[in-house]
């Protein structure tokens, strides 16, 4: 059950899950909360509750004009006077494409940008940085270091940070994050910038990192979860495998683990849609930059157009996680995958992006959604 209550100074949201009940005060927004996020309870014993955004393409499936919005206004609120070159790091796995996304939008008016990502799959030679996201379902993040000297002198000489997540509960992750590639070496950042969906941090990172720190968001307020001390805690599945899996990523192919200025949309280039066609383009963990760029173009083209994506998260059924199939991960970790609220039969056509072969995406997922199979750089 959920309660909305609403005044001139704020919004309560309220909800009661199994293993307690959470309480949200969103601050004055000319955007109503529940257009941009939900509810829903991990599978998890380090943390039961789970704020499910309604414009990532993660876990609901969404429209890419809608990503975009949210692109562009988080792009809009990042301050315009940071020095450069600028490094922005988008977090694995949930926000990889929201980081690439701000990152277009920030790089219109500003060049000296590069994008790179926090990833669970070395596909590089030389790491660079490692830091924990303690509550998660898979804690440990990569950053590599970039191969191509021109990307990995701009990251080494970054002046601002710019960290992106979909949302920030505590602020631990992003500090643990600045640590880390200050221990690193990144030794010449003036300033940090947090950039979420929705922050519930109460001003943690900036009160942790100092003055050169802003937080920018599209809501923000402060979160409070009441926990029943007599409530099972779940059984979590094993997700957080940090590995090369059976399956290789092929390294050219990269969209952002190495660094880069921009991503070209390049699968399926000769793909056709017929008008009013309802798809869904759908991403396979963190690859969902390009399968994001193709399902733009294909609604441009005319098709009912939505996009989502599989993940690791082991999130329970109930509040706005409606449907759930879960299968082995297409990299070969011998880890589950899931994918959330997109059912067999919903739309006219399923494409499947991967980044690994096509052998490699699980036949019970593509028997189950009657899907095809787009792999990148095929």
């Amino acid at each position: 059950m959920e309660l909305t209550i609403t005044s001139q100074k704020s919004t309560k949201l309220s909800v009661s899950l199994l293993r307690g009940s959470l309480h949200v005060d969103v601050d004055p927004s000319s955007i109503a909360p529940e257009s941009l996020f939900g509810f829903a309870e991990r599978r998890n014993p380090k943390r039961a509750f789970l704020f499910v955004s309604r414009v990532l393409g993660k876990h609901i499936p969404v429209k890419p004009t809608v990503m975009q919005a949210s692109y562009e206004k988080l792009a809009a609120k990042i301050p315009d006077d940071l020095p450069g070159p600028v490094l922005i790091i988008g977090m694995a796995e949930t926000a990889v494409g929201l980081g690439a996304g701000v990152h277009r939008a920030y790089s219109a008016t500003r060049p000296d940008s590069l994008y790179i990502v926090s990833t669970r799959h070395p596909v590089g030679e030389q790491m660079f940085a490692r830091f924990e996201e303690e509550h998660s379902h898979a804690s440990a993040h990569l950053i590599h270091m970039p191969v191509d000297p021109a990307i990995r002198e701009m990251m080494l000489n970054a002046r601002s940070l710019v960290l992106v997540d979909d949302e920030a509960s505590t602020g631990k992750t992003f500090i643990n994050l600045h640590r880390a590639l200050a221990d690193a070496g990144l030794s010449k950042v003036e300033r940090v910038v947090t950039c979420v969906l929705t922050d519930w941090s109460a001003g943690a990172v900036s009160s942790s990192i100092g003055a050169s720190a802003d937080q920018v968001s599209l809501l923000r307020g402060a979160y409070h979860f009441i926990e029943d001390p007599d409530a099972l805690l779940p059984e979590m599945p094993e997700t957080g495998t940090v590995a090369v899996g059976e399956w290789l990523i092929d390294p050219c192919n990269d969209w952002g683990r190495l660094g880069v200025r921009s991503v070209a949309d390049t699968l399926a280039p000769d793909l056709q849609i017929k008008p009013g066609e309802r798809i869904i383009v759908l991403g396979t963990g963190e690859f969902v930059w390009k399968p994001f760029l193709l399902a733009e173009r294909l609604e441009r083209a005319g098709a009912d157009v939505h996009f989502s994506s599989t993940t690791r998260s082991p999130i329970a059924i109930g509040h706005a996680i409606h449907h759930a199939l879960s299968f082995s991960d297409n990299y070969g970790l011998g880890i589950v995958n899931f994918l959330y609220n997109v059912a067999p039969g919903q739309f006219d056509r399923v494409l499947i992006c991967s980044e690994t072969d096509a052998l490699a995406v699980p036949t019970a997922l593509i028997e189950a959604l009657n899907a095809e199979v787009i792999v990148d750089g095929r």
